[in-house]
């Protein structure tokens, strides 16, 4: 289609669209409900932007993540498209400029977090506007078979109700048949049109190692890659500082990036990874979503993610450039029960999810009948020394209100202070010529940010600081004063997560946790582990097991560990798990030289009939376990 061309170059710069992207764009165009499936790095996003500049109206983007809404957010401004946001995290005040911006302000999109459709102010506001085109990103958290499970995606039906004619557009990376099934069910899609891009990737090398100390393993696979870029997935902040830390220890130029990061941090972080000032990266999950950078030689997995969608996903941001890369996985035996023994942990007893709302409620007192929509700085550290309920439950406990659709917990983000002037320019000079004190900082915010009168806009505290020669002190008294006399409105930046709750606050012994989110997600969760340990402790192609978890199938990929250890050995992975146990006791080295196989293909088997407690390790002789 010729118009979505012209967009694509006049926005963009790009003379064609990716695999898919033009026949999903063309789908949506034509009014048509759409389902795309397309990997990491498969341009999602313009799937539904370029639809949303084609068609007459406003596009509504649903998304689960303020850090992902914020990335395309900034990307679609800076190409002079007008869009508004509104977040969890958000003031009454701004969210109301927002969606009055949405539906009087001729803007193209408006991205919101899915927990605000159901506000009665959003509800309301969203009749009057003229949609064209609803999308709903990251799609697989409408499904409680998904690995994300959000049940507040469930309420976005609800906008299908206020504006019949407006197609929908569902986008995900991955999602098994019944997640598709699932999505279309709750979406209510009609007639969709499906787009599947292909789950392989025939540039990329999928490695699983067990080992005996994986630190040293991940540390000396750096050094010896020391001119290639790569990425370092770990489960925890602590082991991302800790491998970042050892890895310049060893000259190694490594970033770390985690969710608790500020964004000056962030920035310069991501910015010297993408120069190649940085040549790795350890990280969190939280570094990925929008992160195209295509010369990645390598993503290893110090720490392995609980299902394999998340793994998929991961492993899949090396290679993007479509030369040979590697995804190798590092795992020890005590990690299979400590990713075990997490899983319980993420569910604390109903009681204690209970215990915690009312307890939560109480700190930060919110009376009974009251809260509802309303956001608040949580300090979870307080909290725990005034109720002595330990960080770890309060934490899962959080999460299991938030599936249940009783509040929304931001943790641990930066929060920068958001500003906008509350009165006209006329008014505002007024102002500036009989308050002397605060006239150049009115100055300076005018000059800085042009749309400080229409929508709240992130100052940078720092460069106003510097500009008028003050202090930080200084700086909070004078955007005091001009609160305090109604010039502007702000929300002052916080470090602290923050909680809004969803709904008044109930009476004590009202709250109901519904099976959904806690007996059914946490079968679903076991259930995702079980797929996740299997890939790694069984000695399948890898693409095989990939594809067959996702529904799909294919050949055996010829590049795995698995397949190159087959090809020049005598025996497969499937049949050693039967001759093994017939020539013990024996060493590891005697194995691989009476039997002709390399010792990665030895050590996968042999980690198997350890799992199963067909054979022990005693003395690095291995034996059968009744022997």
């Amino acid at each position: 289609m010729t118009k979505s061309l012209e967009i694509l170059n006049k926005y963009w710069g790009f003379d064609s669209f990716r695999p898919l992207q033009e026949e999903i764009v063309d789908s949506v165009i034509y009014g048509h409900d759409t389902l795309a499936i397309l990997p990491t790095g498969g341009g999602k996003s313009i799937c539904f932007q370029v639809p949303g500049l084609a068609l007459e109206g406003l596009t509504i983007v649903i998304s689960p993540l303020i850090a992902l809404m914020e990335d395309q957010v900034k990307n679609l401004r800076e190409r002079g498209i007008k869009v508004e946001m509104i977040t969890s995290g958000m003031s009454y005040r701004e969210i109301d400029i927002a969606l009055d911006n949405a539906r009087f302000g001729n803007v193209s999109f408006l991205y919101t977090s899915p927990e605000r459709l159901k506000s009665e102010l959003f509800q309301e506001r969203c009749k009057s506007m003229k949609v064209s085109l609803i999308t709903v990103d990251e799609a697989h958290c409408i499904s409680e078979w998904g690995h994300d499970f959000r049940p507040a995606y469930r309420e976005i039906a609800l906008l299908r109700d206020f504006h019949p004619d407006a197609p929908v557009i569902a986008l995900t990376a991955s999602a098994t048949m019944r997640v598709q099934n699932d999505i279309s069910e709750q979406l209510a899609l009609r007639q969709p049109r499906t787009f599947s891009g292909s789950l392989q990737r025939s540039n990329l090398h999928y490695k699983v190692r067990p080992s005996q100390n994986k630190l040293q393993e991940v540390l000396d696979f750096c050094e010896n890659n020391k001119g290639f870029t790569g990425i370092v997935y770990c489960q925890t902040r602590r082991s991302v500082k800790h491998i970042a830390k050892q890895l310049r220890a060893r000259n190694i130029s490594a970033g770390f990036y985690h969710g608790g990061l500020n964004p000056e941090d962030r920035k310069y972080m991501l910015e010297n990874w993408l120069s190649n000032r940085l040549k790795v990266m350890v990280a969190t999950n939280a570094f990925g979503m929008g992160i195209d950078k295509p010369d990645v030689r390598y993503v290893l997995h110090f720490e392995i993610p609980s299902n394999l969608e998340a793994y998929y996903q991961e492993a899949g941001r090396a290679g993007r450039d479509g030369q040979e890369s590697q995804a190798i996985a590092f795992w020890e035996q005590k990690d299979i029960e400590q990713m075990r023994q997490q899983l319980d942990t993420k569910y604390p007893s109903i009681e204690m999810v209970k215990k915690t709302y009312n307890a939560v409620c109480n700190f930060l007192k919110v009376a009974v009948g009251s809260g509802d929509q309303e956001s608040y700085d949580f300090d979870i550290q307080a909290f725990h020394k005034a109720f002595s309920i330990p960080i770890a439950e309060t934490y899962y406990a959080l999460k299991i209100l938030q599936l249940n659709g009783d509040l929304s917990f931001i943790e641990n983000s930066f929060h920068p202070t958001r500003f906008k002037f509350a009165i006209g320019n006329s008014a505002l000079y007024k102002f500036q010529v009989s308050h002397e004190k605060v006239a150049s900082l009115i100055s300076l915010l005018s000059r800085s940010y042009p749309g400080v009168y229409d929508r709240f806009v992130r100052i940078d505290e720092s460069e106003l600081i510097n500009r008028l020669k003050i202090t930080k002190e200084k700086l909070k008294e004078l955007l005091t004063y001009l609160e305090k006399y109604g010039v502007a409105d702000i929300n002052f930046q916080s470090n602290l997560p923050k909680i809004t709750l969803l709904h008044e606050r109930l009476p004590e012994g009202y709250l109901q946790i519904t099976n959904s989110v806690y007996l059914n997600r946490k079968k679903v969760e076991e259930e995702k582990l079980s797929a996740m340990i299997s890939y790694i402790t069984e000695g399948n192609c890898r693409q095989q097991m990939i594809n067959a978890y996702f529904d799909t199938s294919c050949e055996p990929c010829g590049k795995c560990d698995v397949c190159v250890a087959e090809r020049g050995a005598n025996h497969s992975y499937s049949e050693l798990i039967k001759i093994i146990p017939e020539i013990l006791p024996a060493s590891l080295d005697h194995i691989c030289h009476q039997l002709n196989i390399d010792r990665p293909l030895a050590q996968r088997a042999l980690h198997t009939l350890l799992l199963e407690e067909t054979i022990i390790l005693d003395k690095n002789e291995f034996r059968l376990l009744n022997s």
